[in-house]
């Protein structure tokens, strides 16, 4: 395995292990901000699944199609949409859980040997593969930092 790739895997595996841990926050540091406006953390909890899911078809689709297109999401619509102040923590934990798993696989298999596989984004255009799972490790960690900072008042923080 490439050091690229065995980078990779272990901040998969290090997200992971963070976001999955924040999934058992109790009510109130769920509702907790990391800033005014900003969503709580059960809403960037959701996301992250959601973003998951929309990543990995990206992956999924480049694997397995031509320079397929591919379009962008809206995470704001998507909380609206999906109703995240009631959809169960539960539910995006085992989600997130399960499509990160197969990320992992597929990393570990393609990141390599495919990375170069390109995909069109609808809206920033021409993207790789290994683009992808890179982005897929630098989003979580992008909102746990979002999660750390909601609960750093609290001293909740490993």
């Amino acid at each position: 395995m490439h050091n690229g790739t065995s980078a990779l895997l272990q901040q998969l595996e290090k997200t992971r292990d963070e976001t999955l841990r924040y999934f058992a926050l109790g009510e109130d540091d769920l509702a907790r901000t990391y800033g005014p406006g900003k969503w709580p953390v059960r809403f960037v909890l959701h996301h992250i699944a959601d973003s998951e899911t929309v990543l990995f078809e990206r992956v999924r689709r480049t694997l397995s199609e031509p320079k397929p297109v591919l379009w962008v999401f809206d995470p704001d619509l998507w909380a609206k949409g999906l109703d995240y102040a009631s959809v169960p923590m539960d539910v995006s934990r085992r989600m997130y859980e399960a499509v990160r798993a197969a990320v992992i696989h597929y990393a570990a298999r393609n990141y390599e040997k495919n990375g170069h596989r390109e995909f069109v984004h609808s809206v920033t255009g021409v993207r790789t593969l290994k683009d992808e799972l890179d982005k897929i490790a630098s989003h979580n960690e992008h909102h746990l930092g979002h999660i750390r900072k909601a609960l750093e008042s609290k001293g909740l923080n490993p």
